[in-house]
């Protein structure tokens, strides 16, 4: 395979500039302004298309916020979740910021056949569908989908959903205790409707977590999955890749996707990967 110097040239002129407009980032806090794209072609020596092609990587990386008619900003942080492996397990650190649920919808009917499948349950059997906006701070940050089945919590309010965590609310009200969730987490992007909610642009990035989690008799207890917006959310693995003469105290937290204080005993939770090849044939 030949490469194209110019291709690769110019790939490697972006990079370097977005390296450059990442130093000034470094320097300024959450909302204060970048110089502007012709000082910016200046300062760096390069082509207005070659600043802007590396801006928008910025933009969509949620890095660098545009605002029409004022100029360029630095991006709020993104909240940070880390996974921290201690052998076979990992220690969840608690993600920033204060969270806060707004309840969307809240309905009960039946399964159907696909959540049904999900929670080994009867598509007649009637569940608890809840749809909820999580904030962080005051601003929106995820859309969860919630399926639990209507006969393990049936007096299931919207109280519990908005305020407190909702495992405590299952094991405290309705002797729910959760044990085991099985979750994956995929790229994906955000329809026009989510887009309002989340207070993004139509088709911006954002992660997609699907979860099943179990309780301590082995029930499916709950379904749900969750879009979290890519420009303030980031997973962050910490691997252990070799024997330490003592492990770390496993500090309190929650699982990416699922709502700080979720997991309240303060234990590690076990976390296991696998990978999915797509056939594209």
């Amino acid at each position: 395979m030949e490469i194209d110097p110019a291709a690769s040239g110019a790939v490697l002129k972006r990079e370097r500039v977005r390296d450059a407009i990442l130093e000034l980032v470094e320097d300024r806090r959450p909302g204060d302004p970048i110089p502007s794209e012709r000082a910016l072609c200046a300062r760096l020596g390069v082509s207005r298309p070659t600043l802007r092609a590396a801006v928008d990587e910025l933009v969509v990386a949620g890095v660098l916020v545009r605002e029409h008619g004022r100029g360029m900003f630095v991006a709020a942080e993104k909240i940070t979740q880390e996974l921290v492996s201690d052998r076979q397990a990992f220690s969840l650190p608690q993600a920033a910021g204060v969270w806060s649920s707004r309840l969307l919808e809240m309905n009960t009917h039946p399964a159907g056949a696909r959540v049904g499948r999900k929670l080994r349950i009867s598509p007649a059997a009637k569940i608890h569908y809840v749809a909820r906006l999580r904030l962080v701070d005051g601003s929106p940050t995820a859309i969860e989908y919630l399926h639990v089945p209507a006969d393990l919590v049936p007096g299931l309010t919207s109280e519990e959903l908005e305020q407190g965590d909702l495992y405590e609310h299952l094991r405290a009200r309705h002797a729910v205790d959760v044990s085991e969730a099985v979750q994956s987490i995929e790229p994906t992007v955000v329809t026009r409707a989510e887009a309002d909610l989340l207070d993004v642009p139509e088709l911006s990035p954002a992660l997609l977590f699907e979860r099943l989690t179990t309780d301590v008799r082995g029930r499916a207890v709950e379904y749900v999955h969750s879009l979290y917006r890519g420009d303030r959310y980031r997973i962050v693995s910490r691997l252990s890749l070799g024997p330490r003469d003592q492990a770390p105290p496993s500090p309190g937290g929650h699982h990416p996707g699922i709502p700080p204080g979720d997991f309240t005993t303060g234990e590690p939770v076990t976390f296991t990967t696998r990978g999915v090849v797509q056939d594209g044939q």
